[in-house]
């Protein structure tokens, strides 16, 4: 299984507060000043997180990485990718009542990109290629996700649709596990949830798996129950804002991943793409209004006929 995807210091500010006391010191340590940390010895890091030399050699083993050495380098990388895309993005994700909506346009936005920038940095580019070119060849490709998660999925659905992708996506639990049990091996299956404990997103990713097909999630915890049933494993970051709790906010990463795999099977069905992008936008040619509208006449004065 893969699944160590996910930018580091995205996952570090999603997981690190569910860690033991411990590593959860460690996390917000790295965190407080990546690039600090970047450089940092394994005694260095110990110290300013009150923890031991052991206990750092623990936490980042536990994060997948044979030992500190590994994951340093892993946040020396992370933090030179942001810094190369950095505007504005250490912002407050606090917002007041009374806050004007300048501001609140300056808080968001810092929040959306910052997620946008952890969830790219962590991408496995060969997992991308590895589910791009199976849902290219596939006879079937199923997205299941439920509230916001479900909003992306069917963008996703929408997308490949429109370049002739024999895809499905499921609002109803009982149709999608129907259809999971009818997927073969070649087939795909996206499942979508910011917790990764969605439990209708798990049983139909798990039903999915018991025909063979490969299984794909899409989910801001890569331990989670939903990761432990699939084959790839994609991580998101999320950065909250007042009003918009993680799970709101999880769709523009989410919709990140998809949009690089719809890119990526785009690329492999170049000409039936083509054709099937043109073929649809003629369809709605006749729908829409000329770029050109006759100039309407504004009363000069209320009530001016």
């Amino acid at each position: 299984m893969t699944g160590e995807s996910g930018g580091l210091l995205g996952r570090l500010r999603i997981e690190g507060p569910q860690m033991p006391e411990a590593l959860s010191r460690i996390a917000e340590a790295i965190l407080a000043d990546p690039e600090t940390a970047a450089h940092a010895s394994i005694v260095d890091l110990a110290e300013r997180s009150g923890t031991s030399t052991a206990t750092v050699t623990r936490f980042s083993r536990t994060l997948g990485f044979k030992g500190y050495a590994s994951l340093r380098v892993a946040v020396a990388t992370e933090t030179g990718r942001a810094e190369q895309a950095r505007w504005e993005t250490d912002i407050s994700g606090d917002i007041t009542p009374d806050d004007p909506l300048d501001q609140v346009l300056s808080v968001v936005a810092a929040a959306d990109t910052r997620a946008i920038q952890s969830t790219a940095a962590g991408l496995s580019i060969p997992d991308i290629e590895r589910v791009a070119a199976t849902i290219a060849g596939a006879q079937r490709v199923e997205l299941f996700g439920l509230g916001s998660s479900g909003t992306a999925a069917r963008e996703m659905a929408f997308r490949l649709e429109r370049i002739r992708v024999p895809v499905w996506h499921r609002q109803d639990s009982h149709t999608a596990l129907t259809n999971a049990a009818l997927l073969l091996p070649g087939d795909v299956a996206i499942g979508l949830s910011h917790s990764g404990r969605t439990r209708e997103v798990i049983e139909t990713l798990a039903e999915a798996a018991d025909h063979g097909a490969l299984t794909v999630a899409v989910t801001s915890f890569n331990r989670s129950p939903l990761a432990e049933v699939a084959d790839v494993v994609f991580t998101t970051s999320v950065l909250e804002t007042t009003f918009r709790l993680a799970a709101l906010s999880a769709l523009h990463s989410q919709l990140l991943v998809l949009d690089l795999i719809y890119v990526a099977v785009a690329q492999r069905t170049y000409e039936r793409t083509a054709e099937a992008l043109e073929l649809t936008v003629r369809a709605v040619d006749a729908h829409r209004l000329p770029e050109k509208m006759p100039t309407r006449k504004r009363r000069s004065e209320k009530g001016t006929p």
